[in-house]
Formats: structure tokens, sequence, C-alpha cells
């Protein structure tokens, strides 16, 4: 596949608020705002957002070092606990389009801004869309995982 074109994706919006410091745990009770740019937007294209519960949220991880972009297998968090498992096996910083991904509760839609809480996204970060949870998106039959992705959870929320 290489020498496919790149895509340019121009962000909606960014992340206020919130931490400004990448840290891998504890991001359950941080609030932010996403707020859209207003050049592109006005306060109808969330319209309807706050009948929601949640919200997910698909980012750039834009203070990610290109240079330390990991495209085969490695430890999660570098534990020598853990297997070594492709990054494509996990949701690390450090993937190869530095995209990040969350879902996180609306607290509140307010103009161009919707307050959220459980973001795991620091201030600055560019947002490229916005897409209502809807539970039939979820997972459908049993979900899954192997032991260590449950430890490397367990303080992440």
């Amino acid at each position: 596949m290489s020498g496919e074109a790149s895509i340019a994706l121009v962000p909606i919006g960014r992340v206020a608020g919130g931490r400004a410091e990448p840290v891998d745990d504890d991001w359950g009770g941080v609030r932010a705002t996403i707020r859209l740019d207003p050049d592109r937007f006005g306060p109808d294209a969330l319209q309807g957002l706050d009948a929601f519960s949640h919200v997910e949220v698909l980012t750039l991880l834009h203070r990610v070092d290109e240079a330390g972009v990991t495209s085969g297998a490695r430890r999660p968090r570098g534990n020598p606990a853990w297997p070594s498992v492709g990054i494509f096996a996990q949701r690390a910083k450090d993937r190869p389009n530095r995209l990040g991904m969350s879902c996180c509760r609306v607290l509140a839609v307010d103009g161009l801004d919707v307050h959220v809480e459980g973001l795991d996204a620091i201030d600055g970060t560019p947002v490229l869309d916005l897409k209502p949870h809807l539970a039939e998106f979820g997972p459908r039959g049993e979900v899954r995982q192997p032991a260590w992705a449950t430890e490397l959870m367990a303080g992440y929320w």
C-alpha cells in the first residue's frame, strides 16, 4: 500500500481546559470543554447532542513525537510483566497516525462548547470529529480481553 495519497484533515475544534500534560491514569473525573471552530460552525452543529449521555471524540494526539511512533510490537507502558503486542492490539498514544478515540460523558452543550467528563485528551488537543454514542454501536455479544489489558486499565478512569 505504499505510495497512497495522504489524507488532510482539518480539526473541527480543540479541547479547552482539563489537564495540561498527558498522564496515563485517573481520567474519569477530568472535566474539559470541546470548543468548535467558530469560523466553520454555528451552534446548530451541536443541536440535539445534549439529548445523549455520551459522545465519542476523535482527536489528533498532537504532542506525540512522530519519531517515537511505533508500527510493530512493544510491551504496553514498557511493563516487562505484560506481553509484547502489536500497536493495533493496544491503545497506546504512539500510534502510526497519532489518533485518539474516547467516549466521554456529556455534561452540557452551550453554544459551540461541549462540556464533558472523562475525555482523555489534554488542553489544546485538536478534535477531528464528534459522534453521539448510541448503545447499538456498542459491542454485540460477549466482550473479551487479555488479563494484562484489565490490569493496565485498573487505574485509567
